[in-house]
C-alpha cells in the first residue's frame, strides 16, 4: 500500500468511534483548587507563550494529516482557525512529499501568515534520505521549525510498519546540526519519558511533545487496519506522568487525550508551556464546528486562569491542585 492511501485510512479511521485509549491521560484525576478571591480583572488575564520565536496562545493543533486526496482542505481549514485564534499548527507526515507525492496539501501559509507552523517527518525517514530532501520538506512549506515523530510502537504493529530504528538518536542529531530551524521530537501516542528526554535535550532538540497515552490509540488505529499482534492497544505512559517527567528538561507541548481547554489548563499547571490535540479539531472540522470549538477552548483556558488568580501562562503553571485516583498512585 503506498503512504498516501495508508495516511488517508489514518484519517478516516481517526473519525470513527472506539480508538481512544480506555484510560484518559490523567487530567481526569487532577482538581485545581478554587480561589474564591483572584483579585484580577478577567480582561486582563494574558495567556500568550513563546514557540518557535511567535507569540501564541497556548494551544497546538498538533500533526494530523497531509498527502491524502482532500487532506489539503482540512488542512487549509485547520491553518486559518490556528491563524484567526492565535494558535501553533502542526503539519501531518510530509514523507508523501519525499516519495514524489504533491507538496499542495501542506502548504498553508496563504491562510496562516503570522503563526507558527512546523513541518514533520518521520524519524526512520531520516536514515533513509539525505538532509537536504529534509531541508527541503522544511523549506517547501516555510515552516518554523521541523517535527520529527517517534512511533514505534505504530510501526511495532503497522502491517507495514517500519522495523529498523538503529541509530535514530544520532539522525536527530544531525537533523539539528544541518536544518537552519529548531526541531522539535514528538511521540504519537505512547509518551516520552526523562531517560528520553535527557537524550533528546543532549543532541539539540529544542522542544518535545510528549504525546502521552490518553488520547488516541494508534495501536487500536492500526488493529483496524490490520495489524498485528494484538496486545498493546493500552501501552503507554500517560499524558499527565509524562509531562511531569519532562518538564524540568526541555519545553514541552502536552498532548495526548486533551479533550477540552479544561484539560489544556491542565496540561499547562502540570508543567507544558503548550497544550496540544489532534483528533478533536479533525470531529469539529468534519462537524462544521471548529471555530467554535476553538474559541470555547481559549474561553475554558482562560476562565480556568481566573478561577485560580493566574494572570499569565507561568503563574497558570504554579496553580494549586489536587491529585487523585490512579495518578496519585503513579506519582507516589
Amino acid at each position: 500500500m503506498s503512504t498516501k492511501s495508508r495516511k488517508q485510512d489514518h484519517l478516516d479511521i481517526c473519525a470513527e468511534d472506539g480508538i481512544e485509549y480506555s484510560r484518559r491521560g490523567g487530567f481526569e484525576c487532577m482538581d485545581f483548587l478554587h480561589n474564591a478571591l483572584p483579585e484580577l480583572n478577567f480582561e486582563d488575564i494574558k495567556l500568550e507563550s513563546e514557540f518557535f520565536g511567535k507569540k501564541i496562545f497556548p494551544i497546538m493543533i498538533t500533526a494530523m494529516t497531509g498527502g491524502g486526496d482532500g487532506t489539503g482542505k482540512i488542512n487549509l481549514e485547520l491553518a486559518a482557525a490556528a491563524e484567526k485564534h492565535g494558535f501553533a499548527l502542526g503539519l501531518g507526515s510530509q514523507r508523501p512529499m519525499l516519495e514524489g507525492g504533491s507538496e499542495q496539501s501542506y502548504n498553508v501559509r496563504k491562510v496562516a501568515p503570522s503563526i507558527p507552523v512546523l513541518g514533520n517527518i518521520g524519524a526512520a525517514q531520516l536514515a533513509q534520505y539525505p538532509m537536504e530532501k529534509i531541508a527541503g520538506l522544511v523549506s517547501k512549506v516555510e515552516a518554523d521549525g521541523l517535527a520529527i515523530h517517534l512511533n514505534v510502537l505504530q510501526e511495532m504493529v503497522q502491517p507495514e510498519g517500519d522495523r529498523d530504528f538503529k541509530g535514530v538518536l544520532r539522525n536527530i542529531e544531525k537533523a539539528c546540526e544541518k536544518l537552519d530551524v529548531p526541531v522539535m521530537v514528538k511521540e504519537t501516542g505512547a509518551g516520552i519519558g526523562r531517560e528520553a528526554a535527557l537524550k533528546l535535550r543532549d543532541v539539540g532538540v529544542k522542544w518535545i511533545d510528549v504525546a502521552g497515552g490518553g488520547g488516541t490509540s494508534w495501536s487500536k488505529v492500526e488493529y483496524e487496519r490490520g495489524g498485528a499482534p494484538r496486545g498493546f492497544e493500552e501501552w503507554g505512559l500517560p499524558t499527565a506522568v509524562t509531562i511531569l517527567m519532562c518538564k524540568d528538561v526541555l519545553p514541552v507541548v502536552g498532548s495526548g487525550g486533551v479533550r477540552n481547554g479544561v484539560d489544556a489548563a491542565k496540561a499547562i499547571t502540570l508543567g507544558a508551556s503548550v497544550a496540544g490535540a489532534s483528533r478533536p479539531f479533525l470531529l469539529a472540522y468534519n462537524d462544521k464546528k471548529l471555530d467554535a470549538m476553538c474559541a470555547e477552548w481559549k474561553q475554558q483556558i482562560k476562565i480556568c486562569a481566573m478561577l485560580t488568580g493566574c494572570k499569565d501562562v507561568e503563574s497558570l503553571k504554579k496553580a494549586p491542585f489536587a491529585v487523585t485516583g490512579w495518578l496519585k498512585d503513579w506519582l507516589e
